[in-house]
């Protein structure tokens, strides 16, 4: 694999290529760029396999220098201290971001994602869904972007109905009826979809509230869903789930 770093930090840009040398034997060759049009021109230049982008730098962001590009045929990592919005959007769109400093294991993990990636060329759709998103300036996107082994699925919120833990995978129960399996662990969409009407019930269990049909008393607690599943509460989580259910009595249940 053949690697660009664009930061606009020289000591960032030099810790990542050393990480790469030292712990990522698949990637050969490294190139750094300083900035989004030094970036621009490097890419164009070199044809990487994989860019590890910057968010925020002196001449724009790493979403600029994606726009600017236009047609994207390599894997991107984003690299960034801490942007709340930034790392919202690339979440939803199922992209890949490191935090600094650039955990090993972590940079390890993002490396084998995108071998895989590169061989199914799926990278280039979850870009454009990025920067729809970004560029429609919206807090609460309407689709998230689920990774499988095969595509990228896109799926509206609303027809989410549940999602359900299977050790550190999950599992996306649709209206449609159809069951969508992900490499992800529950806790990560507990915290992707806290703010988009979705409210954790129970360890194994994050269900949407505009599916909830009932409360049963029963077994100390449980919600009844439209779709006739019975998901239980735990005592824990008892009093979050009557105030999302609170909070969401206004809401426009889905049709």
């Amino acid at each position: 694999m053949r690697a660009l770093v664009v930061d606009d930090e020289a000591s960032n840009r030099e810790n990542l290529r050393e990480l790469l040398r030292q712990f990522c034997p698949g990637v050969t060759e490294v190139a750094e760029a300083t900035g989004v049009q030094d970036g621009v021109s490097m890419i164009r230049q070199k044809s990487p396999d994989v860019v590890f982008l910057d968010i925020r730098m002196q001449d724009g962001t790493g979403f600029s220098l994606l726009e600017q590009l236009g047609s994207v045929d390599f894997e991107v990592i984003f690299v960034t201290a801490y942007d709340q919005y930034g790392i919202q959007a690339i979440k939803f769109a199922a992209l890949d971001y490191l935090l600094k400093p650039v955990d090993i294991g972590e940079l390890q993990q993002a490396i084998a994602k995108a071998k895989i990636r590169i061989a199914v060329r799926q990278n280039n759709e979850r870009i454009d869904y990025l920067l729809q998103h970004l560029n429609q300036g919206i807090d609460l996107p309407v689709r998230i972007a689920l990774p499988l082994s095969n595509e990228t699925l896109y799926v509206d919120l609303d027809k989410i109905i549940r999602c359900e833990s299977n050790n550190s995978y999950t599992w996306f129960h649709l209206t449609s009826g159809e069951k969508v399996l992900v490499s992800q662990t529950l806790k990560e969409y507990e915290l992707l979809l806290a703010h988009q009407g979705f409210v954790r019930t129970h360890q194994s269990h994050l269900v949407n509230v505009l599916f909830v049909r009932s409360w049963l008393k029963e077994d100390g607690g449980a919600l009844l869903l439209k779709d006739q599943t019975k998901v239980p509460v735990s005592k824990l989580n008892r009093e979050k789930v009557k105030a999302a259910l609170t909070n969401s009595i206004r809401s426009r249940s889905p049709g």
